[in-house]
């Protein structure tokens, strides 16, 4: 008998598919049997950027519903500029890991993979910002497979900001949906946004930003319900995208400095600077390819690029075929008459004849020579779509005559106008000149990307800038032709000498004709602020960027330099587990012990596929899916996703859970039958028709954290805590409030009458919560102690045990859900997290209201959603029209199983609770 075959695609990030051969297909209607062969019952994004390395963790969790086996397919989509780092799939307990090789090493697994008509290459590239990887794995029946993929990028600025794009396009709703976004940035956030296709109305709920000193949180929680009711969603699920955009606060003229492990980053972006005057020249193809729409699309943005230029700019417009005409033989001022000649011959431009590139371009530097402009900043910007075709067609020639003409003295910016263009030329003519190569997509809004490129370079600050550092080595690029205003110079270097207690920077440029140089000296010491978890983040940069840089080289160089370039970047690539052009990662799979060959693609290239024919046809698709630009990697099969940023791992390699730069997460459910029908059977519980999970998530609202503990000397001994410190988010500031609660006490945490709901918690003689109740209605209760859970209906009682396998119950509207450190309550419109903490041999509890009544202020001291006050002078806050005496204080902050140290301002309980302790105690449990 035949075995059935089900896809489940993820369109963004992941993608699930179910086949087996021979195939089936299986249909009926527009239906499939998607809900019974395959679940995903977890899915998971953990995107953390620190300093602007941006690490994204993406896990899937899928369980083989037949009562045989099935290929389950996995399939992400990931920044081009991104590394993969880490692929696991883990089964029945037993991890799979991909291996990054030298592509000659694995050339024998690709051969393999090949002949038996597979997919060798399992990255494509897939529009304009991604790639896609995919393999499979065949999975037993009745069994789960986790997926876990990790990769690394360092985020550009662009127009002065940083950008990650989410992109979620599920064709089903998933109960267990999250996005976690974590952003720590020393210096401060200066702002942060939300944006895209999912920040609608109908999503309001479902996202949530945070914001403290120098972290950020952006979460995206929706519920099943909402997955289906944004703007462009349907029954098949959600639709469209987040963009978190968001910069850093620039006080030091001299840049930013981060040490940790012996390895070092700057981060330089000066303000406050004149703009310095450009000459750009636009040398624009008009050959008979650029037909149509190209051709009308260079217009319209060359008009709106015009209107921009600055009246002290200068400039000059070429057009091309196999024929070179210049509007003006002279570089102009861009005065309004002339602004206005110009538009007018842009008007005209229309296509003809071939391509004669290198004449093309000697004219645009020919134009710079005949009439140089001292103290302004010269930019040559070509747009073409296709292959030289007239005049010198040897891509080699045309590159030295370029490279000679321009001889480093300005910047040769290369766009390339749809897929036909020679965009490995393009790419290497711009990297000997100083420039980059961008390419523009064929696309309605083509005039707007050939806009925003222009946007980038429109305002030059500085020139000629150099960057010189004392006892460093090993360092990335340090000599840059220009600085444009809202860019960033990043360099990165490692620390040789481990006595060096000092680096010394000193960056020298020229500022609109004048040369400015910026000192400074930074003690090593001062810097480290990165938790342990993370020290080896700034050794992970400097890897992804030397490797990058030193794969630019290599485009560029010959013979012997070529190759100790070549096999540097590879020795680097297989140290850090780089997915690179140079290496490939070989996917062996369980059970088949089949092989494949994941090898990163070139830009605009399709990975190699067999023919069409050696597929199987394709049952209609289903399945969910994302896309994101930034988490730290982590050993995620035993773990899942966190609900709260900022998890800790054990310790462990490069790459996983408790190494510097991991990000940690916590498991989600695996629903896990159980025992004598307390939880439900693996199929029932894993129904998606069982999991009517809600996932709104408010902003966490006061959670009990423990009171700050002053430093001391080792030698002294540290004074009992005798508080709980209550943290409150404050409406309209990024400063919270906290206040403290003497111990011990039987607290009323939270209550909604009209519900039938109440919290209660007592308090440990040490710290913490040793016992947390929930009531609801007359005949349900649940009672979370550190070291089981107990939940009884009025007839039946079901028992777990902390650190027992993930499971979920639901019952009446109570969902419950336990997970390796925290058990995740839903009651109508309430949802808690009740977090366990192990600190320093203390085991105690912590609640979280994640959820409550939207317009609705609870009792409890959780009560409140969030609190207004004004600073009005020194350390005086006006609360509830009070002025309020506030110390500024710090603190480890117990929403988070990590325990990320904040800093708030502390305030009396009286001023914030508006009531005395007394007033929130109860005598009971």
């Amino acid at each position: 008998m035949t075995r059935p075959e089900l896809r489940l695609i993820l369109l963004g990030f992941f993608l699930i598919s179910a086949s087996s051969a021979p195939v089936k297909k299986i249909f009926t209607g527009k239906e499939t049997r998607k809900t019974q062969d395959v679940n995903i019952y977890s899915f998971y994004i953990n995107s953390t950027v620190t300093s602007r390395y941006a690490t994204t963790i993406i896990t899937s969790r899928v369980a083989n519903r037949l009562n045989e086996s099935q290929e389950i397919f996995f399939e992400v989509k990931i920044p081009k500029n991104a590394f993969i780092s880490k692929f696991r799939m883990t089964i029945d307990g037993k991890s799979y890991d991909g291996v990054v090789k030298e592509k000659a090493d694995a050339q024998q697994q690709y051969s393999q993979a090949v002949s038996r008509g597979q997919s060798a290459g399992l990255i494509k590239s897939v529009g304009r910002t991604l790639e896609e990887f995919k393999t499979s794995v065949n999975v037993a029946a009745l069994s789960k497979v986790t997926f876990e993929l990790t990769y690394e990028e360092l985020l550009t600025r662009r127009l002065g900001k940083y950008e990650l794009l989410i992109n979620a396009q599920p064709m089903q709703t998933v109960a267990d949906f999250k996005i976690d976004v974590h952003i720590h940035e020393k210096p401060g956030i200066s702002f942060l946004e939300v944006k895209g296709g999912l920040s609608t109305n109908d999503l309001a709920n479902a996202i949530k930003t945070t914001r403290a000193d120098s972290d950020a949180w952006v979460t995206f929680y929706p519920t099943r319900e909402q997955q289906t009711k944004c703007k462009d969603c349907d029954k098949n699920g959600l639709k469209g995208d987040l963009l978190i955009s968001y910069d850093v606060e620039r006080q030091n003229p001299n840049g930013e400095m981060k040490v940790s492990n012996g390895y070092f980053v700057h981060n330089f972006a000066p303000l406050d600077l004149p703009r310095i005057p450009k000459n750009v020249v636009f040398i624009i193809d008009r050959s008979g390819s650029m037909h149509g729409k190209k051709i009308e699309q260079t217009r319209l943005a060359l008009l709106k690029i015009l209107s921009d230029l600055s009246e002290d700019d200068h400039f000059g417009l070429i057009t091309f075929d196999s024929r070179v005409d210049l509007w003006k033989r002279e570089l102009l001022k861009a005065t309004k008459t002339n602004l206005d000649d110009a538009k007018s011959f842009v008007k005209k431009i229309t296509d003809r004849g071939s391509t004669d590139i290198n004449a093309a371009v000697l004219e645009g530097v020919n134009m710079f020579k005949r009439q140089p402009q001292a103290g302004s900043a010269s930019i040559l910007i070509l747009l073409t779509d296709g292959d030289p075709t007239s005049g010198e067609t040897n891509t080699e020639r045309i590159m030295s005559n370029v490279r000679k003409a321009i001889g480093s003295k300005f910047p040769l910016y290369c766009l390339g106008f749809g897929y036909d263009v020679n965009f490995d030329f393009l790419t290497k003519m711009s990297l000997e000149n100083n420039g980059v190569a961008r390419r523009i997509y064929e696309d309605s809004d083509a005039d707007l990307q050939l806009q925003g490129f222009y946007d980038e370079v429109a305002v030059p600050l500085l020139t000629d800038i150099q960057l010189n550092y004392k006892g460093v080595s090993n360092l990335t690029q340090t000599n840059f032709a220009l600085y444009f205003n809202g860019s960033e110079i990043v360099v990165s270097g490692q620390i040789t000498d481990n006595n060096v207690e000092s680096i010394s920077t000193e960056v020298i440029a020229i500022s609109k004709g004048s040369k400015v140089t910026y000192q400074n000296t930074v003690t090593t010491k001062d810097v480290i602020d990165v938790p342990s978890e993370h020290e080896d983040f700034v050794e992970r940069l400097w890897a992804y960027l030397t490797v990058k840089q030193l794969l630019d080289k290599h485009v560029l160089l010959e013979g012997p330099e070529k190759e100790a370039v070549k096999n540097e970047a590879l020795k680097l690539s297989l140290k850090y587990q780089f997915v690179t052009s140079l290496t490939s990662m070989v996917v062996t799979k369980p059970q088949e012990g089949d092989v494949e060959v994941a090898d990163k693609p070139k830009e605009g290239k399709e990975s190699h596929r067999p023919p069409v024919s050696s597929y199987p046809p394709l049952p209609p698709r289903i399945g969910y899916g994302l896309s994101a630009g930034s988490g730290f990697p982590g050993r995620i099969g035993q773990y899942g996703p966190p609900p709260y940023p900022g998890h800790q791992g054990r310790p462990g390699l490069p790459g996983q859970p408790g190494h510097p730069g991991y990000h940690g997460i916590l498991r989600r459910p695996d629903w896990s039958s159980g025992s004598a029908g307390v939880i439900m059977s693996q199929l029932d519980s894993e129904s998606e028709a069982d999991l009517g999970i809600s996932y709104v998530m408010k902003t966490p609202i006061m959670a009990p954290t423990h009171v700050t503990r002053k430093l001391v000397a080792p030698t002294q001994s540290v004074p009992a805590v005798r508080n709980n410190r209550f943290l409150l988010p404050a409406d309209g500031q990024t400063k919270p409030l906290c206040f403290d609660v003497p111990i011990p006490h039987k607290l009323k945490l939270l209550q909604d009458s009209a519900l039938g709901f109440s919290m209660n918690g007592e308090s440990m003689a040490k710290t913490g919560f040793q016992q947390i109740t929930i009531h609801y209605k007359t005949n349900h209760h649940l009672t979370i102690n550190t070291n089981s859970i107990n939940y009884n209906d009025g007839q039946n009682n079901v028992q777990y045990l902390w650190g027992q396998e993930p499971s979920q119950h639901d019952q009446e509207g109570i969902i419950l859900i336990l997970r390796d450190n925290e058990m995740d309550v839903t009651i109508g419109s309430i949802r808690v997290v009740i977090v366990l903490h192990k600190k320093r041999g203390d085991v105690f509890l912590w609640p979280v209201v994640w959820q409550q009544p939207e317009n609705v202020t609870l009792a409890g001291i959780l009560g409140k959603d969030k609190i207004s006050y004004e600073e009005i002078q020194g350390s005086t806050l006006k609360i509830m029209d009070n002025d309020v005496k506030a110390s500024w204080d710090e603190m480890p902050d117990y929403r988070f199983p990590s325990a990320p140290v904040v800093r708030c301002w502390l305030v009396p309980f009286q001023a914030v609770m508006n009531g005395e302790i007394s007033d929130f105690t109860v005598t009971h449990l």
